[in-house]
């Protein structure tokens, strides 16, 4: 008998819908994984000894000087997205 061939893998729709998950996946980790964008914390006297929400919340809470922006978080932690000023005097990260 003769060597036997196997018939060549060729793609199809399943093998295709497949890819493109796999593809999509490893798209939204990628982009889930980049560095934040949120401005650091001005490097000032005021801002060098805040340690707290309480602190940050005088000025930037709704009746303060400058009020956080619409669509704003309304988490606990201010520096766990914000960058703290060289030199602070809070908790690091």
């Amino acid at each position: 008998m003769d060597e036997q061939h196997k018939p060549a893998w060729q793609m199809n729709r399943r093998d295709i819908l497949f890819l493109g998950i796999i593809a999509a996946v490893i798209l939204l980790l990628v982009l889930g994984t980049t560095e934040r964008t949120t401005r650091p914390v001005p490097d000032d006297d005021v801002h060098l000894h805040s340690t707290s929400r309480a602190a940050c919340m005088q000025c930037h809470g709704p009746q303060g000087v400058r009020p956080q922006p619409a669509g704003h978080t309304r988490a606990d932690q201010c520096f766990q997205c914000h960058q703290q000023p060289e030199g602070w005097q809070g908790l690091s990260r």
